[in-house]
């Protein structure tokens, strides 16, 4: 036979109060006289009492959930990012619901606008133009963004990819290297950042940069646009990928092209993804600190939601990690 779970009437006949009284005792909307709170929990304790969360959420106007929307859960990058905000959500009672988008822009308004009736704010990566996000605005909830906006009055926490593309090109440099390429992925924010530091930093060095694009960040982009870059008439020397997914798929198939990694060519990428210590050769990265990412935007939005509001950019420093997939070249004799 199925034991009936106890109610806050329950509660409340056995010690003596009223149901409002253990109600807001229960949600902590007001104190009472220690006797009270002390015979209440006695009682709560007993019985063996739990509220009801959606019950407690329509008296408090809390949920206790915070919303993340990520762009492809199966991006190490993103998982570190999860990682780190779900650490602080969870040191500070929070529940943290996930929206994988799946790099399909056209389901997105529909999944943030569900997801923000079930939550108290939001972590928000999207691929989105500024101009077409007016509506994550209209919200009502409160609302932190990865990334750099220049309209839109919401708190942005980001890396700086400008600076860790200029380091990672300064370490090609450094190295000997003279026929560098970009291979990007135009439909990401942040791939103009990471390409404008790496061409701003050859610019310095009076050196030409061939750039590529991408149609996805993913291994298989990397991979399939090996050929075309090998392969043409002004093979690079370097190659700088725009994470480290792209740099893992374009090396798996530039070595089974025939040619040596990093003898023929060395090999970088953006993300510090924890594959990439142990690829063949170990990939040099430029770590753009997701884990941090997400501690630093969960923080931030519950300051917001504790009423601390700001709209300020956090931008985190990246670090140059280095690894055998990039190799010094001889001094050009010409």
């Amino acid at each position: 036979m199925k034991i009936k779970a106890p109610t806050i009437r329950d509660v409340a006949t056995a010690a003596g109060v009223s149901i409002t009284t253990v109600s807001r005792y229960v949600n902590q909307a007001q104190r009472f006289s220690p006797a009270v709170e002390a015979t209440i929990k006695s009682v709560i304790e007993e019985l063996g009492y739990r509220s009801n969360p959606l019950a407690q959420s329509m008296i408090t106007g809390r949920t206790n959930n915070i919303g993340l929307s990520v762009l492809d859960v199966s991006n190490p990058h993103f998982t570190s990012i999860i990682k780190g905000a779900n650490r602080v959500a969870t040191e500070h009672d929070y529940t943290l619901l996930l929206v994988d988008i799946d790099e399909n822009p056209g389901r997105e308004r529909m999944l943030l606008e569900s997801l923000s009736r079930r939550v108290d704010g939001l972590l928000v990566y999207s691929r989105l133009p500024e101009d077409d996000m007016d509506w994550m605005a209209s919200l009502e909830k409160p609302l932190v963004f990865f990334g750099r906006l220049s309209r839109l009055a919401l708190p942005t926490v980001t890396s700086d990819d400008h600076r860790g593309g200029y380091m990672i090109a300064q370490h090609l440099v450094a190295m000997g290297h003279e026929r560098i390429a970009y291979l990007g992925f135009p439909k990401s924010h942040r791939d103009q950042d990471r390409m404008a530091g790496v061409r701003d930093c050859l610019d310095t060095h009076g050196l030409p940069l061939q750039a590529f694009g991408g149609a996805a960040p993913t291994a298989i982009e990397g991979e399939r646009r090996s050929a075309d870059i090998m392969l043409g008439e002004q093979r690079p020397d370097a190659i700088i990928c725009y994470n480290d997914m792209m740099a893992l798929g374009f090396m798996q198939a530039t070595q089974a092209l025939g040619f040596r990694v990093p003898e023929d060519i060395s090999v970088a990428g953006f993300d510090n993804i924890q594959f990439g210590r142990y690829a063949s050769p170990p990939l040099t990265t430029v770590d753009l600190r997701s884990e941090e990412m997400g501690v630093v935007g969960m923080n931030t939005l519950l300051s917001n939601i504790g009423d601390d509001a700001s709209i300020d950019l956090t931008l985190l420093e990246p670090q140059l990690v280095l690894r055998s997939s990039i190799k010094r070249r001889a001094l050009s004799l010409g």
